[in-house]
């Protein structure tokens, strides 16, 4: 199968994974922003909290891609992204070092706040990391909920992008343990917008199978990640993300575009660091 017509199936199988969803799961939409004076809404800003797998990559880690820098390819000009997340941090990690207080601080009422978090909640062997799904895991998501709520923002929650992991049969298997199915239930109690990454990958993956989904991963001649993502998994990632951003309603008309176009690669960009 050559290149074209592969990225064309995997693209088809990522809007035909959007197509299925019901709209506005978990949550009641969220909130315009108000109007300018010539009655076109305010631009605002969509800051993402989380790790890895969503950050901004530096030149000495190409091709390693975060989803969060494909992400603006996706977005009206009305919609700009602050991505904040970084390597190896958790729920916990990420409120201990500053950095949701940083985001705070510079965020505006209608803007987002995209919080992905259970990568590194899991490192049971790290105190400084790990949480408890049911409990400090949901105590420290409710610490990111509250503050953009008390500074009239917006915010979100995303259950976390599965690694490619198959067993022998070829199944799919699910990596996040109860961590999921936490934020599920803190969603829909605290009636706030639920992106399913972890369960629309989930099954994905299973529709492409073990073979294909390696062009989704950071594989290379001398890497095999089954984590991380290469710049075309990265960008078939913020498609599904965007993709639930428009079906649940939290994005506004005009704030997703392409969902159904071909990103080139070559748009994905390593600063120097």
């Amino acid at each position: 199968m050559g290149t074209t017509r592969t990225t064309r199936t995997t693209r088809r199988a990522v809007i035909a994974s959007l197509a299925a969803l019901p709209l506005g799961l978990a949550a009641a939409p969220t909130a315009l922003a108000a109007p300018r004076e010539d009655n076109r809404p305010v631009p605002r800003t969509l800051y993402i909290a989380g790790d890895s797998t969503a950050a901004q990559k530096y030149a000495a880690a190409a091709p390693e891609t975060g989803w969060g820098m494909a992400l603006p390819f996706f977005l009206g000009r009305g919609l700009t992204v602050a991505n904040h997340a970084m390597n190896g941090r958790s729920s916990k990690s990420f409120v201990d070092e500053g950095r949701l207080t940083a985001i705070l601080a510079s965020i505006r009422p209608g803007d987002l706040l995209l919080v992905q978090f259970a990568h590194n909640d899991e490192k049971i062997e790290d105190p400084a990391r790990y949480t408890e799904p049911w409990t400090t895991y949901q105590d420290h998501l409710r610490q990111y909920l509250d503050g953009a709520r008390q500074r009239g923002a917006h915010p979100v929650l995303a259950t976390s992008v599965e690694r490619r992991r198959f067993d022998a049969s070829g199944n799919a298997l699910p990596t996040h343990g109860e961590y999921p199915a936490a934020m599920r239930a803190l969603a829909e109690r605290e009636r706030v917008p639920l992106l399913d990454i972890q369960e629309l990958s989930l099954s994905l993956w299973q529709k492409l199978g073990a073979e294909e989904t390696k062009r989704y991963f950071n594989w290379t001649g001398t890497t095999q990640d089954n984590t991380h993502f290469s710049p075309f998994g990265a960008i078939e990632i913020a498609r599904l993300v965007a993709g639930l951003l428009a079906a649940q309603r939290v994005s506004r008309p005009g704030e997703v575009r392409r969902l159904d176009d071909e990103i080139p690669e070559s748009w994905i960009t390593w600063p120097a660091g």
